[in-house]
């Protein structure tokens, strides 16, 4: 802990840590998130990005999940950012829009990536939605996703054009309102994995693309895009 923050303060890196709840419960689920960020608030990182609660609860469970998880982002004193993640609360849009409206004082991470496998739609159908999350974005996971998985196989190719530019309108939702927010640091994870993320060829598991360039890609264009928008980039 200690070694690890003093040598991100010589190299001038900042952190962003995750926090994984679990459980049979919320209140399980509570407990596993106090547990990681009370060691984790310790290396001060920017934010925490937790893939939180369960996509099996109903709404009064959730609820009572993320009123505890307020309370225990107040008293660590380090924002937490909630995932739009499958296999979590908000793994679909809908149920993240009733829940923050329940909640206003929630953040998000916004991989919507996840949404449009989830929906099996490109989800420009759900503009006040998507206006909506973008009030509570702290960070954006930069991956695109189409009807068929959260990973195209290579956002650069151009039969997956649309889908990248349909996800970079929202991220740009995402960026302008932390804009009028005030926020002074907007924050991209490029955030392509690995196999299985990334799609193989049978039998050999090659990967049908390279990581590493796509992630490098991704990250150098949307910064890029970022700089061109109008208004204040410092």
């Amino acid at each position: 802990g200690p070694a690890l923050k003093k040598q991100l303060s010589e190299l001038g890196l900042d952190l962003v840590l995750m926090a994984f709840t679990g459980g049979s419960n919320a209140d399980e689920h509570l407990r596993s998130l106090e547990e990681q960020v009370e060691w984790q608030r310790q290396l001060a990182p920017l934010f925490i990005n937790a893939h939180s609660g369960s996509d099996r609860w109903n709404q009064d469970q959730a609820k009572r999940f993320y009123e505890g998880a307020l309370k225990i982002e107040s008293r660590a004193g380090v924002p937490i950012a909630h995932e739009t993640h499958r296999g979590r609360v908000f793994f679909n849009p809908w149920v993240t829009r009733d829940i923050i409206q329940e909640f206003p004082e929630l953040k998000l991470t916004c991989d919507y990536s996840h949404w449009v496998c989830v929906a099996e739609r490109l989800l420009d159908d759900e503009k006040e939605i998507l206006e909506l999350c973008a009030r509570h974005a702290m960070h954006i996971h930069g991956r695109v996703g189409y009807e068929e998985g959260p990973q195209v196989p290579d956002p650069r190719a151009p039969e997956y054009r649309g889908y990248l530019e349909a996800h970079e309108r929202w991220w740009d939702m995402i960026w302008n309102s932390q804009q009028a927010r005030g926020v002074a640091v907007s924050t991209l994870t490029p955030e392509f994995g690995p196999p299985s993320y990334m799609h193989t060829l049978p039998y050999t598991n090659v990967p049908v693309a390279d990581l590493w360039d796509i992630c490098n890609w991704m990250a150098k264009r949307e910064a890029e895009r970022f700089r061109a928008r109008p208004g204040p980039k410092e």
